[in-house]
């Protein structure tokens, strides 16, 4: 990246009853953002009754996986004995650490009545230090998470830290994430502690610098300084960065690591049933992809 925000479109993947993903990280351009190196657009999508998300157990290790809801609800379970709901306001952090299998399936009463989902899901790489630290899961309800108003902007804190608030989400390196709300008019500037940033919009029509970012679309950039953020009309944003990563990271499947024999291990552990299991979702299971 250079001082210039760089435009990123995406890839469409359809999973089958009109779910879409549209994944944004990693590209060939931008392989990481701060220490974000996933990112989804899910949905938005509505479920018939008696249809529902079901992504069977699978395994993560090196990372930490942060989903955030507009519309909907998942239910979390993994292989430390946690249960957690997600609605539209809280937060999923998930730190892998040295390995962690979880399940994200809708809940009962939802797949019940039918429902809309609508969010993002990332993924941040701990530093290398805490790749293989023990596995974590926090829930943190809506109420908990830092507000923050600015000219024109309505802010939610998810994680990390932004102009002198800092979120209870328990990161590992210096990062921000927030949704925000912008008035059309409104100019927002950027964090001024984190030298990468992006800009994800869900709705509006939003400027940065000489970029227009689509719906859908994301753009990027790294420097000491950015230009400010500009709303052309009502928009909601996904806003987010950090220090630059501590050396490159290999991606394969869910697994993040430094080092590509440690990808190995863990592709071997999968295949030969040696992570944990999901209290409560023990039956099904993702199987390591052939490639």
């Amino acid at each position: 990246m250079d001082a210039n925000p760089l435009l990123i479109d995406g890839r469409v993947h359809d999973l089958g009853d009109g779910f879409r993903v549209r994944r944004l990280l990693p590209v060939l351009q931008a392989r990481h953002v701060g220490p974000f190196v996933f990112f989804d657009h899910m949905g938005p999508v509505t479920l018939p009754a008696g249809r529902g998300m079901d992504v069977r157990p699978h395994p993560h290790i090196g990372l930490a996986t942060v989903t955030w809801l507009f519309e909907g609800a998942i239910r979390h379970r993994d292989s430390l004995g946690s249960l957690a709901d997600i609605r539209p306001g809280a937060v999923n952090w998930m730190t892998a650490g040295r390995g962690i299998v979880h399940s994200e399936r809708t809940p009962p009463a939802e797949r019940e009545a039918g429902h809309a989902l609508h969010g993002v899901q990332v993924w941040v790489a701990l530093p290398h230090a805490d790749e293989e630290v023990a596995p974590e899961f926090h829930h943190h309800e809506a109420d908990e998470l830092p507000r923050i108003e600015r000219d024109g902007a309505s802010l939610t804190l998810i994680a990390g830290s932004a102009w002198g608030e800092r979120s209870p989400v328990k990161v590992f390196a210096p990062m921000f994430f927030i949704e925000a709300r912008l008035e059309a008019g409104a100019s927002l500037d950027w964090p001024p502690e984190h030298a990468e940033r992006g800009v994800h919009l869900i709705e509006g029509d939003v400027r940065w610098g000489d970029v227009t970012v689509p719906p859908g679309q994301m753009a990027v950039q790294a420097g000491e300084s950015a230009p400010p953020l500009q709303a052309m009309s009502t928009s909601r944003v996904m806003l987010f960065g950090g220090a630059p990563l501590d050396g490159e990271r290999h991606l394969w499947w869910n697994f993040v690591s430094t080092r590509r024999e440690r990808i190995e291990q863990a592709k071997a552990d999968w295949r030969d049933r040696r992570f944990d299991t999901v209290p409560g979702d023990e039956v099904e299971r993702i199987p390591l992809p052939e490639r």
